[in-house]
C-alpha cells in the first residue's frame, strides 16, 4: 500500500514512516521542509497522488485561540485533495479526553478537527492518545519560576511516542474504523507527582511544589485525560522510558 504521511518529518509522523516502509509499505513524508502546506494548500495534490491511505499529523503551530482556524483550514484543503486524489481512508491522531476539557482552546480544536473529519467524504480512523512521555520536559518548562516548578495534581497516563506510532501505523495499514482507537500509557500519575520523578531520575536544581491552579492542565477536572473503556494500554512505563 501506498501512504502519504502529512507532517511525516515530527516526532510521530517519523516514526509512523519508518514503521509503514518496514512492514513492507511505501510511506512517504510529506511536510513543510517537503514543499508541502496545508494551509495555502500547496503541495497537497502531488503529495496525495497514488496514495492509498493518507496519515495526517500535521499541528497547529500555537495552543491558543488560533488553533481552530488552523484545523478548520488544514482540514479542509487535505480532505480536498484526498478526495480528489481518490484516497480511500484519512487517519488523524487526537488526544484521549479532549471533548471533556472545553476550557482550552487547543482541545476543543482537536474536538473540531475529528468532527470535520467526521463529516467528511472519506472512510476514516481517529487514533486518540493520551499525553507523551517525550513533553514532560517543556510541561516543567511551563510553569518553572527560578528553581520552582509548579504542578497541579491532575491525573495523566503518559504514553511513549513509539507506542502512539506504532499504533497509528497499525490502523492506516488497517481497513477504515469509521470511528476512534484510544491509546493510553500503563500508569495513571498525577502530574506534580510525575514532575518530582522526573526530577528524581534527572535533577537540575528544580524542586516541585504542588499548585492547583498552574499551567494549562489546572483546567483539566478529575480524571478527564485519562483513557476509559475499551482503550489498548500500551507497554511503556514513564519509570522505564526515563532511564
Amino acid at each position: 500500500m501506498k501512504f502519504a504521511v502529512i507532517g511525516g518529518t515530527g516526532l510521530i509522523g517519523s516514526r509512523v514512516v519508518k514503521k509503514l516502509n518496514a512492514a513492507g509499505h511505501e510511506a512517504v513524508p510529506h511536510s513543510q521542509s517537503t514543499g508541502v502546506d496545508v494551509i495555502t494548500g500547496e503541495g497537497l495534490a502531488e503529495a496525495v497522488a497514488d496514495a492509498d491511505v493518507l496519515v495526517n499529523l500535521t499541528n497547529s503551530p500555537t495552543f491558543d485561540d488560533a488553533s481552530p482556524a488552523f484545523f478548520q483550514t488544514s482540514m479542509d484543503n487535505v480532505l480536498a485533495a484526498a478526495q480528489k486524489g481518490g484516497v480511500g481512508h484519512v487517519v488523524i491522531l487526537s488526544i484521549v479526553g479532549a471533548d471533556r476539557v472545553p476550557g482550552l482552546d487547543y482541545y476543543r480544536a482537536k474536538v473540531l478537527q475529528e468532527d470535520i473529519l467526521k463529516a467528511g467524504p472519506i472512510p476514516y480512523s481517529i487514533v486518540r492518545a493520551t499525553q507523551f512521555m517525550e513533553f514532560m520536559d517543556a510541561v516543567l518548562s511551563w510553569t518553572t519560576e527560578g528553581d520552582t516548578v509548579r504542578l497541579p495534581t491532575t491525573p495523566l497516563q503518559l504514553i511513549a511516542a513509539q507506542d502512539v506510532s506504532d499504533t497509528v501505523a497499525e490502523v492506516a495499514a488497517g481497513a477504515p474504523l469509521n470511528g476512534t482507537l484510544e491509546v493510553a500509557g500503563p500508569d495513571v500519575l498525577p502530574l506534580d507527582e510525575l514532575g518530582r520523578i522526573t526530577l528524581e531520575v534527572h535533577p537540575d536544581g528544580r524542586t516541585v511544589v504542588t499548585d492547583d491552579t498552574a499551567g494549562m492542565f489546572a483546567a483539566v477536572q478529575g480524571d478527564a485525560l485519562i483513557a476509559r473503556g475499551d482503550a489498548r494500554i500500551a507497554p511503556t512505563h514513564y519509570s522505564d522510558w526515563l532511564s
